[in-house]
């Protein structure tokens, strides 16, 4: 009966652990192939027909946005990154808004380090001129948000900080020379400009911009809370707020009424903004529609501006909570919450995975998931590894029981003189 147990064991014990290793095969050729298919993307790219460039742009976009792609990174880092600036130097309107975007998601992929100030100090020169080069609301938007996110990463010190934002400046007021017509950035461009101005003015201390910028910028922003175009007030509002939660307002304002060289006026003027400011937020708060063509943003208006109106009136920022793999994302201030909703915006359907696994957000956003928590061998063992070593009915215990129930029984056997028998452990 012993005998028969252990051969009905064998058999069961064999089958399974044929299964699971057939699991882990199927899962290392899933990752296979899933390296395969980005390999074939990236030779892609040189490929002379723009459609065929296209799809494999794409396909890079998603593979970036479904897994972190440490280990092609680590590989195929610089040849990415110069295949994508090449797209952006001499693609269409479209390749141009993919490429960028792919640079945006490999600079999030590499995080802070050499990679990344890499991708900056290669990256400005060309954007810059691609920005300069037809208005496509796409093209342009994406160029501003690829912009905005590897300063965001490379950027060591608030000079490139500001350079930046300078060149996202200049694309609603452009330096106009002798030759050249002024053209009106469209809706997009200008929702696109703003967003990604104050997505990196959070990472900036307010005080130490000059406060003719901050004056302009303040002027210009209230303006836009006039535009017809709800997305524009609605990151116009979220920019005042920004700039009021720095306190740069009113510390211009306290050095012009104290300076003794004519600033009175200045300090009248801002004075008159900040009312004016006041004004445009309640009324927007209270919105009854009809103005605006997305009606379906009034909700979100509304509720932004009620927001900004509590926060200027008694200086409560607004708290919030987001669900991510169990554990809670909460943002306190205006800061926190504008990158938060630049990045959902940039990552999309890719927001959730990089919060669970991307360490350079965690370390923006102060998070940890939970599975953060578990040791780090438990981080790296796969499911089907778990069950072969961790089970009591698994695989692997079940042949270590058997081995030492064997192993007892001859021990037995030996001591009564009856089953001296020679048996390699190995056999087991």
């Amino acid at each position: 009966m012993l005998d028969s147990d252990d051969d009905n064991s064998s058999v069961s014990s064999t089958s399974t652990m044929r299964s699971d290793r057939m699991s882990v095969s199927g899962t290392e050729e899933v990752q296979l192939e899933k390296d395969t298919l980005l390999d074939e993307a990236l030779d892609a790219l040189y490929e002379k027909r723009g459609s065929t460039r296209e799809k494999a742009l794409s396909s890079i976009i998603e593979a970036f946005n479904n897994t972190l792609q440490h280990q092609f990174v680590e590989k195929k880092f610089a040849t990415l990154l110069h295949q994508c600036l090449s797209s952006i130097k001499r693609g269409s309107s479209r390749e141009i808004a993919l490429a960028s975007h792919a640079i945006g998601l490999l600079a999030l992929t590499v995080g802070y380090g050499e990679n990344s100030r890499e991708i900056l100090e290669e990256s400005v020169a060309p954007i810059s001129q691609a920005l300069k080069s037809g208005f496509d609301s796409s093209k342009i938007a994406s160029l501003l948000e690829c912009l905005a996110v590897i300063t965001f990463v490379g950027g060591n010190d608030p000079e490139e900080t500001e350079r930046t934002m300078q060149i996202m400046w200049q694309i609603v007021h452009p330096k106009l020379g002798s030759n050249v017509v002024a053209t009106r950035p469209s809706a997009p461009i200008i929702t696109a400009m703003v967003s990604a101005w104050s997505f990196l003015l959070t990472t900036m201390d307010g005080c130490s911009l000059d406060s003719k910028k901050w004056q302009q910028s303040i002027s210009y922003f209230s303006t836009l809370l006039d535009k017809d175009d709800r997305s524009i007030r609605i990151a116009a509002g979220e920019a005042l707020a920004l700039i009021l939660e720095t306190g740069s307002l009113e510390k211009f304002s306290s050095e012009a009424k104290g300076s003794n060289d004519g600033s009175r006026e200045e300090y009248i003027h801002l004075q008159g903004l900040k009312g004016k400011i006041l004004n445009q937020v309640r009324n927007l708060s209270v919105e009854a529609g009809g103005k605006g063509s997305a009606k379906k943003d009034l909700t979100s208006q509304r509720n932004l501006f009620k927001d900004i109106l509590e926060f200027l009136e008694y200086g409560y920022c607004p708290e919030t909570s987001t669900k991510i793999g169990g554990e809670s994302l909460k943002t306190s201030n205006w800061s926190q919450l504008i990158q938060l909703n630049f990045l959902k915006h940039f990552l999309g359907g890719g927001f959730v995975k990089h919060m669970q696994e991307n360490e350079f957000l965690h370390d923006v956003f102060g998070f940890t998931p939970k599975r953060k928590y578990l040791s780090v061998a438990e981080h790296h063992i796969s499911s089907t590894d778990k069950r072969m070593y961790k089970s009591p009915n698994s695989v692997v215990n079940k042949a270590r029981t058997q081995k030492l129930n064997k192993q007892r029984m001859l021990s037995e056997g030996r001591n009564v003189g009856h089953y001296a028998v020679n048996v390699d452990d190995d056999e087991v």
